[in-house]
């Protein structure tokens, strides 16, 4: 099936249009032309949008990526990570180390840091020319009879057949679906990617620092390249926000003035970082019982990746699993449009009922994940001796094996 880029009245005809050139985005529209479904990918920047510059990606990520045809490729550029290194939040020194699966009930995991920037274009360089469109700002969505109006800031139109909101917290479509606006959980991040041209030397885990309310970590992308977090309370920035936007090398002290009693090595991750390698960010969420209890699809209209479940970065899965999202929502699709169809069949129910199986799937899958890194991070930051002693049992006994169990979770292939 092919897009039908006709001009009809003004609007152009599109069977299969998703909002936003995301993680989400990119993938859905790959996972649809592996299964011979064209689709238009809305971007409302002028160019693909590389912010974040790194994400860990989990064993359910890459089974995903594996599902699309570029996890192979994708690991080449990769590191393995093999566990966590902690730090001693009263000295700052790495005073124990944490294997990932010491317990080997997870043989088999992948753990490992890719740069933004490598996945999305090693996505786009397998989607076909033309599929995504760029400077196209979603300005309203209309109904016309059982297809959907796309209406853009420049006064274009696009009739679609299936729309896909992979638009990011403040999604659009989200929004015209009814789903409340993600809220703040009080946490703010600051990420960066720091370049060694010499190597890192770091051994392939997770370095972390927990509690007094920050939670600071780094872990090296390949030889060369680390990436690094620190999430923390904004109450302990006063007007931080406004000083960073004018100032962005504030936001570097900030960092350093936290882990000023880690190891050089540490300070240097964040010390040899340049300002326009780091970035800053309000941590949000959906309220887990609105992926419950609202419309994340509705007939012919769905949301995918952070217009779905925004979560807290506390067990790396966000990515992941949009990455998830978007190979089932091509599975569904694909059964929908593609399986011929019987004399009395519509179209338009077979969307449906397509879309009501990807929202099937992963709402449950949206809820646990949610509700997880929300709890992890409290207990990661959280203050006081008590959650302090709390931390230190937690950490040694259940981090891990939550990281892991989480990412323990196939998304399947793209044609069952």
């Amino acid at each position: 099936m092919l897009n039908r880029m006709e001009e009809n009245h003004g609007e152009e005809d599109v069977d299969i249009l998703i909002v936003g050139a995301g993680l989400a985005g990119l993938t859905t529209a790959l996972s649809l032309h592996r299964l011979g479904l064209r689709s238009l990918v809305l971007e409302s920047s002028e160019s693909l949008r590389i912010t974040g510059f790194a994400l860990t990606l989990w064993t359910n990520a890459w089974r995903a990526l594996d599902a699309v045809g570029i996890g192979n490729t994708l690991r080449q550029t990769s590191t393995q990570m093999k566990g966590f290194k902690i730090a001693s939040p009263d000295t700052g020194l790495f005073t124990s180390e944490q294997a990932l699966d010491k317990d080997g009930k997870f043989e088999g995991y992948e753990s490992r840091c890719v740069r933004r920037k490598d996945l999305l274009e090693t996505i786009v360089k397998e989607l076909p020319p033309g599929t995504i469109r760029y400077s196209s700002k979603v300005a309203a969505i209309d109904e016309l009879g059982r297809f959907k109006l796309v209406h853009l800031a420049d006064g274009s139109i696009l009739k679609t057949k299936v729309l896909i909101g992979c638009d990011g917290v403040n999604s659009v479509v989200a929004k015209w679906l009814g789903l409340e606006t993600p809220v703040s959980v009080g946490r703010s991040a600051i990420r960066g990617l720091v370049e060694f041209p010499d190597g890192s030397s770091f051994d392939p885990m997770f370095h972390v620092n927990f509690g007094g309310g920050v939670r600071f970590g780094f872990l090296p992308v390949d030889d060369k390249t680390v990436y690094w977090f620190c999430t923390f309370t904004p109450s302990q920035v006063p007007t931080y926000e406004e000083d960073w936007q004018v100032n962005p090398i504030k936001m570097k002290q900030f960092v350093l003035s936290r882990i000023n009693k880690m190891p050089q090595e540490a300070q240097d991750v964040v010390e040899k970082t340049t300002l326009s390698s780091i970035s800053y960010a309000q941590l949000k969420f959906r309220l887990p019982w609105n992926v419950l209890l609202g419309n994340i699809v509705k007939d012919n209209v769905c949301v995918a990746g952070d217009a779905l479940h925004p979560m807290t970065p506390d067990i790396g899965q966000g990515g992941c699993s949009s990455l998830e999202d978007s190979v089932v929502l091509g599975r569904c699709l694909g059964e929908a449009l593609l399986k011929k169809p019987k004399e009395e069949d519509d179209e338009f129910e077979r969307i449906k009922k397509g879309l009501e199986k990807y929202g099937k799937e992963r709402r449950w899958r949206s809820f646990s994940l949610i509700s997880v890194a929300y709890c992890v991070g409290f207990m990661q930051e959280s203050k006081g001796k008590f959650m302090s002693f709390l931390r230190k049992v937690w950490f040694s006994s259940y981090t891990p094996r939550a990281f892991l169990k989480m990412a323990n979770f196939d998304c399947g292939n793209l044609v069952c």
